[in-house]
């Protein structure tokens, strides 16, 4: 078990590392993160968290997916903005429930925010009828001078990536509308949303890696887990023209859909 004086030294670490990766104070920041990948500080999402704020400091932004996809569907379309629980992960689902944060109104691609920018960010989500649409924080992140940080989960959890695509339409990416109902503060109302598919492909947005330079995508390390930092606004440019290109780019065609 950590105590809290090696709690306060591990998220400082965090943070200094982070900083010599290329986070700087006063970054936006969409942060993807597996806690499982740093093997020094299990079941202490809190000390991850507290690491990335103090990198981007008082003035930064830090946003966190709080996705809930696998759990808001077909057959339970309800969301509820203080009780659905993200599936992303235990970092996710810490932040999620930290006093003093924000969370975006979609029922299935909700995220989460802290900071002078993140209502701003947020607040608007509930006005698109797809999962990342234009009033979507990952759509807007870009247009904000952001960064999108992943730590210990490689580059596949990309979900700005999805907004790339819906920009476009790949064949894959869309199934039916669903009527869901959205909970707020023991107000309800009825928004339909198509959801995204995917059935019989596998997201390969690892393949960013080959269309960014060192500068648009810096690496390092935090404790044991591998980190990247991505220039959102390079992301969008590069991964908009490859898609264009070749709208499979990003995803490999499975042999055997179950």
């Amino acid at each position: 078990m950590l105590t809290p004086t090696l709690a306060v030294d591990l998220a400082e670490k965090i943070s200094m590392q982070l900083k010599l990766t290329g986070l700087q104070e006063g970054d936006i920041v969409m942060l993807h993160a597996s806690l499982k990948s740093l093997s020094r500080i299990p079941q202490h999402p809190k000390t991850v968290i507290d690491g990335v704020i103090k990198a981007i400091g008082k003035g930064g932004t830090l946003l966190v997916p709080s996705l809930t996809y696998d759990i808001v569907n077909k057959e339970n379309p309800v969301f509820d903005r203080q009780e659905t629980p993200s599936n992303v992960g235990a970092i996710s689902e810490y932040f999620r429930t930290m006093p003093g944060t924000y969370r975006s109104l979609s029922p299935t691609h909700s995220v989460c925010g802290i900071g002078r920018d993140a209502k701003a960010l947020l607040e608007k989500h509930h006005l698109d009828n797809t999962p990342v649409g234009e009033n979507s924080p990952f759509r807007l992140l870009p247009k904000y001078g952001g960064k999108i940080l992943f730590i210990g989960c490689g580059l596949k959890p990309n979900t700005s990536m999805h907004a790339v695509e819906e920009l476009l339409e790949p064949p894959y990416l869309f199934e039916d509308y669903v009527n869901f109902k959205i909970v707020s503060n023991g107000s309800a109302m009825d928004k339909l949303v198509r959801r995204h598919n995917f059935k019989g492909y596998e997201q390969r947005y690892d393949r960013v890696a080959n269309l960014l330079s060192k500068r648009e995508l810096k690496k390092g390390r935090v404790l044991s887990a591998e980190v990247f930092l991505i220039d959102a606004v390079a992301l969008w440019e590069k991964a908009y023209l490859k898609l264009r290109e070749n709208p499979l780019y990003f995803v490999d065609k499975l042999d055997k859909v179950n």
